[in-house]
């Protein structure tokens, strides 16, 4: 027997949100890493010591010599931009989210149900608009990094239990999946992407770029990379029904974040 239409749209979405979240991800860890390692210069420059200006890489057969340039300077070769790989990750998850979930019907766990489906696809819509708008306000106000970390964590909770206690056990894992997600891609197109174009255009004009937009940007791809982590556990979780199956599942889901944090926080300083 054949797929279907939806069968084959469902294999379609889920190849395509993969492997668009494959580049978007190993983009973002490439930078990551680029960074640290102009940052481990810098730290050993401003000690005194005889610290290389580029780094030096191999790979597929090639040799790269790589500068960082805090301020920029207009060049004549093609900016290079990496956006899409963001937009592309976002948008075939929500399709997909919506073919097996919102249309799907498995949004609530049935007859067992505290609502309707319909009323759980808009609080669903509801909780990835109020999460990026959450954290958003929280990073433009907060000063403290950790106060920070330990805001957005309570939120992080209080939409585990939320989305496990409305929604069906898969549903929920994925849910905050698709939230974090959403604040993820919200980083990129609305924040720092359009820093990096007012950097561009102060040049373009023979301005000096404000260096703190380049500060705030990096502080997002900053938070991205930590995120990205827990967003690849809640992808897979629908497949372990030991996790979201359980009476416990926001809780295993709240305990597994941090996981999921710490693990980034050991690759960035790889």
């Amino acid at each position: 027997m054949g797929m279907g239409f939806n069968g084959w749209l469902e294999l379609a979405l889920r190849w395509a949100h993969v492997f668009a979240g494959i580049m978007w991800v190993g983009a973002t860890y490439y930078f990551t890493w680029l960074d640290g390692r102009f940052v481990e210069l810098e730290e050993k420059a401003s000690k005194g010591e005889n610290a290389e200006k580029y780094v030096w890489m191999v790979h597929s057969g090639g040799f790269y010599l790589v500068e960082k340039q805090k301020r920029p300077q207009m060049m004549p070769q093609t900016l290079h931009w990496f956006k899409w790989e963001a937009a592309l990750t976002w948008l075939t998850g929500f399709l997909l989210f919506t073919v097996l979930y919102y249309r799907g019907g498995l949004m609530t766990s049935g007859e067992d149900s505290l609502i309707t489906t319909g009323q759980a696809i808009w609080i669903s819509v509801g909780m990835l608009i109020a999460g990026w708008v959450l954290y958003d306000l929280v990073w433009k106000f907060c000063k403290n990094e950790m106060a920070g970390v330990v805001i957005c964590y309570g939120l992080i909770v209080a939409a585990a239990w939320t989305a496990c206690h409305f929604f069906s056990g898969r549903a929920g894992y994925l849910q905050l999946g698709a939230m974090m997600g959403t604040i993820m891609a919200a980083n990129v197109w609305m924040r720092i992407l359009p820093a990096q174009r007012r950097m561009v255009a102060a040049l373009t004009a023979g301005r000096e770029p404000d260096l703190r937009e380049g500060a705030a940007a990096k502080a997002r791809s900053k938070h991205n990379s930590f995120i990205v982590v827990p967003v690849v556990f809640t992808m897979i979780s629908n497949h372990y029904f030991i996790l979201y199956g359980s009476r416990y599942n926001w809780m295993i889901l709240c305990g597994l974040v941090p996981v999921g944090w710490l693990a980034a926080k050991i690759i960035r300083r790889a």
